[in-house]
């Protein structure tokens, strides 16, 4: 909680007043450490993938999807290959409920999923689900926050920051158009 207190003098006389008492966000990312977060999880990709043709970023529909365009920016720098940024559609009550866009050949292709907040690994594991029809090269996954409570075994290979948190504490990436302001802890 934070509370803002005003010591007054008026005439003479001290007046103590308490003036907002609401909860704090905490942040736990800046939008300039989640800039050089991406930014090292862009070079890593480029070690995991050294000879690759072609790296495919398939973000998860909102947020995801934002993470990846901005990998793609940052990589396009720093890879030699073709790089592809492509929209996953879940639904996260029915997670069976997904979809990809038509044209894609993910055969013998790098595929890297990307999402904003790794909390269950529910997501990203119905994520995969869609490719399993192709043979890709490698499937992959990039999130810029993780939690340690993992219901379902489905880690990221590229992590931004991992984050201990309570079962009750969610975590929420805020962006503003296309960037990504920083995430904070509820």
């Amino acid at each position: 909680m934070v509370c803002i207190v005003l010591l007054l003098k008026c005439k003479g006389v001290f007046i103590f007043i308490k003036i907002l008492n609401m909860p704090s966000k905490k942040f736990i990312l800046s939008a300039d450490i989640a800039h050089k977060k991406m930014q090292r999880m862009a070079y890593e990709i480029v070690e995991q993938n050294i000879g690759e043709k072609q790296i495919i970023l398939a973000g998860i529909k909102d947020r995801g999807l934002i993470i990846a365009n901005i990998i793609k920016a940052m990589l396009q720098n720093v890879f030699k290959g073709e790089i592809l940024v492509m929209e996953i559609s879940i639904d996260r009550v029915k997670p069976k409920n997904i979809s990809i866009p038509d044209g894609f050949n993910f055969d013998d292709t790098v595929v890297i999923i990307t999402d904003d907040v790794a909390n269950s690994g529910k997501t990203l594991l119905y994520a995969l689900n869609p490719f399993l029809d192709f043979y890709p090269k490698k499937i992959q996954a990039l999130v810029l926050v993780e939690r340690s409570h993992k219901k379902f075994p489905v880690s990221a290979d590229y992590v931004g920051l991992s984050v201990s948190t309570a079962m009750d504490e969610i975590i929420i990436v805020e962006t503003k158009g296309n960037e990504i302001l920083g995430a904070r802890l509820e």
